[in-house]
């Protein structure tokens, strides 16, 4: 559990930091991904900000609730943690497509595809129990 809240905590201010930076234009120039300016694809990447902010809602919450030993705490975390996965499978199956391999863009991408996979499970049964 603790793992997982550690985790949860990071991506969700890390979310929170990372459209921060996109804000202030603050990713040097060289890790930026392929085409940035692309208007096309300036869009694709701000579509990502409403479920990256919920992604960081619902996993706050949830630590918050867990924190105040609140039961209901898993629904939020099973929102957030599937919500996460789901952003993560969006963006490699974006750059799959576009056929763009750069691991600055990859590795995280796959670390939110991945990592709440290895807690939905207990997750969901303890909440079904």
């Amino acid at each position: 559990m603790r793992t997982m809240k550690v985790l949860m905590l990071g991506t969700d201010i890390g979310f929170v930091l990372y459209w921060l930076i996109t804000v202030f234009h603050l990713i040097p120039a060289e890790l930026l991904f392929r085409d940035y300016t692309n208007p096309i694809l300036v869009h694709w990447n701000w579509s990502f900000l409403p479920l990256d902010l919920l992604i960081s809602a619902t996993g706050l919450t949830a630590l918050w609730l867990y924190r105040k030993q609140n039961p209901v705490w898993r629904i939020p975390a099973i929102v957030s943690l599937t919500l996460t996965s789901v952003s993560g499978l969006q963006a490699i199956a974006f750059w799959l497509f576009a056929q763009d391999f750069n691991m600055t863009w990859w590795a995280p991408n796959l670390f939110l595809l991945l990592y709440p996979l290895f807690f939905l499970p207990r997750l969901v049964t303890q909440t079904k129990g």
